[in-house]
C-alpha cells in the first residue's frame, strides 16, 4: 500500500492514469469558475469535469453546449485540454525540457514509451520532436484553411479564432465545436453538410490526427527511404477501407431517407456519406442529424466507433490494427495455418495475444456500462449503446442523450471516456499489482472449442 504513495517507484501506465485525472480535475475546477462561462455564473461541477473529461480524452460528448455555454476564456481552456489530452502531458511535459535544453531522463522515455504504446525506447525522443512539429504544422494549415472559408460568414477576428479552435478540435478527433452560439445548439457542421471545403478540410484533419504520428512521419520520410513500415501499410490499408465501406455503406443505407441524404444533390451526398464514414474514427463532428439516421446505418457507426483509429494517434477504439490482427487470426485459422502473415511479415504470438486481451477488456467495459446506463437511463437501449461506445472510442457522436443524462449516468460516461482515452490495458497495468516472472509452467492440458 506505501508503495502506491511513492511516486519514484510507480510504474509508466500509472503515472499516465494519475496525471490525466489530475488535469482533467483542474479542468473541472478551472471551467466551473463564473468567468468560464457566458452568464457569469458557476457551471454546475459535474457538468464542469464532464467537460474537461471530454476535452481531456478527445471525446466531444457535451452536456451543455460549448459555443453558446461556454464564455471565450472558458473555450480557451477547453482548447489547451484537447490539445494536452490529443498530444499528451508527456509530449507537451517533453516539449519544455526540450526548449528548456533539460535532459530527458530514463523514466520519462519509459513513461514517452507507455504514452506512444511505442514496443521500444529507441528513438522515442526523436518522436517526439515530430509529433510537436507535425501536429502545429497541420493544426496551423487547417486553422488557416478555415479561417478563410469561414470570412465569408463571420468577422476576419472571429474566423481566425474559430479556425483555430476547431482545427486542434478536429486533428486533435476532439469533434468539439462552438456553432452552438449561432442559435441552435448541439448543430456541429450540419449548416455545411455540403461545403466541400469544409468538408474535405475536417476529414484530412481527423484522418491524419487519426492515422498516428509513426505513420505521418513514415510518410513524409517515404520519400527519401521509398519504403514504408508493415506498421505504416495496416494502418492505412485497414483505414483506407473502413473509410470506403462505411461509405458506401452509408450512402446505400441512407440514399432515400429523406431526412438525412435524401434531401441532398449528388455531390452532397457522397460528401456527406464520406463524412459520416470519416468522423467515426474519433472524431465527433457530423454533418447529418444522427438521430434521423436509419437504425442499420446507426448500428454500423457503432462498429465504426468501437474499431476507432490507429496506435499512436489521438483517437481511441480498439484500434485498427487490433482489427486487423483479429481478422488475419480468423483468415490464418479458416485456411489451417499457424502464423498470422501481413504484407508477408508473420506476427509474433504476444502480438495476437494482445490483440485479443484489448477486444475482450474493451468488449466487456462497453458491455458492462450499457447494462448499468440502461438500469440508470430512461432511453432507448440503441441510444445507450451508440453512447457507451462513443464513450469508450473518445468518438464524441451522440443520438441526443448526453445533455438528458443523470448525475449517475454522466459518472459513468466520464470514467468510460476517461477508460477510453488511455485504454483498459494501461488502466489494468496501472491499478493492478506489479507483474512477478513465473517460476514454473503447468502442463498442458486440451480442451475442446468450438
Amino acid at each position: 500500500m506505501l508503495s502506491f504513495f511513492n511516486i519514484s517507484k510507480w510504474s509508466p501506465p500509472r503515472i499516465l492514469v494519475t496525471g490525466f485525472a489530475f488535469i482533467i480535475l483542474l479542468g473541472g475546477l478551472l471551467l466551473s469558475m463564473p468567468f468560464a462561462s457566458r452568464e457569469g455564473l458557476p457551471t454546475p461541477f459535474i457538468d464542469a469535469v464532464f467537460t474537461a473529461t471530454t476535452a481531456t480524452c478527445v471525446t466531444g460528448l457535451v452536456t451543455v453546449d460549448t459555443g453558446s455555454h461556454y464564455s471565450v476564456p472558458g473555450q480557451i481552456i477547453i482548447m489547451m485540454l484537447i490539445q494536452l489530452g490529443g498530444l499528451g502531458f508527456m509530449t507537451m511535459a517533453t516539449l519544455f525540457a526540450l526548449v528548456l535544453r533539460k535532459r530527458i531522463s530514463l523514466k520519462e522515455r519509459l513513461i514517452l514509451q507507455e504514452a506512444m504504446n511505442q514496443t521500444s525506447m529507441e528513438g522515442i525522443v526523436r518522436l517526439i520532436r515530430k509529433v510537436i512539429l507535425y501536429s502545429l504544422t497541420i493544426e496551423l494549415v487547417g486553422a488557416v484553411l478555415f479561417a478563410i472559408r469561414w470570412s465569408f460568414d463571420m468577422p476576419l477576428g472571429k474566423a481566425v479564432y474559430f479556425g483555430i479552435f476547431h482545427a486542434i478540435s478536429f486533428f486533435n478527433n476532439a469533434g468539439i465545436d462552438l456553432f452552438g452560439q449561432f442559435g441552435v445548439p448541439y448543430v456541429s457542421l450540419t449548416e455545411y453538410v455540403d461545403d466541400p471545403l469544409v468538408n474535405i478540410v475536417t476529414m484530412l484533419l481527423i484522418i491524419t490526427g487519426g492515422i498516428g504520428f509513426i505513420v505521418i512521419s513514415d510518410l513524409v520520410e517515404y520519400r527519401n527511404n521509398k519504403k514504408l513500415s508493415l506498421h505504416s501499410k495496416v494502418v492505412l490499408s485497414m483505414t483506407g477501407f473502413l473509410i470506403v465501406f462505411g461509405t458506401v455503406v452509408v450512402f446505400i443505407f441512407e440514399f432515400t431517407n429523406a431526412r438525412t441524404l435524401g434531401s441532398l444533390h449528388w455531390g452532397g451526398k457522397i460528401l456527406a456519406s464520406f463524412f459520416q464514414s470519416v468522423t467515426p474514427r474519433t472524431a465527433g463532428a457530423n454533418t447529418l442529424d444522427l438521430a434521423s439516421l436509419r437504425q442499420a446505418t446507426q448500428f454500423l457507426t457503432i462498429i465504426l466507433m468501437f474499431i476507432g483509429a490507429s496506435p499512436g494517434s489521438t483517437g481511441g477504439g480498439i484500434k485498427t490494427t487490433t482489427f486487423t490482427t483479429l481478422i488475419g487470426a480468423v483468415i490464418a485459422m479458416i485456411r489451417g495455418r499457424e502464423d498470422i502473415v501481413l504484407f508477408r511479415y508473420r506476427l509474433a504470438r504476444e502480438r495476437i495475444f494482445k490483440a485479443l486481451t484489448i477486444t475482450l477488456l474493451s468488449l466487456s467495459l462497453v458491455i458492462v456500462v450499457t447494462m448499468v446506463l440502461s438500469t440508470t437511463e430512461d432511453q432507448a437501449f440503441l441510444k445507450i449503446l451508440f453512447e457507451t461506445t462513443s464513450a469508450f472510442g473518445t468518438v464524441g457522436l451522440t443520438l441526443g442523450i448526453t445533455p438528458e443524462l443523470s448525475t449517475v449516468g454522466k459518472i459513468i460516461i466520464c470514467l468510460t471516456m476517461f477508460a477510453g482515452r488511455l485504454g483498459p490495458l494501461t488502466l489494468a497495468y496501472a491499478l493492478g499489482p506489479r507483474a512477478e516472472k513465473e517460476l514454473y509452467r503447468h502442463p498442458e492440458g486440451k480442451i475442446i472449442i468450438g
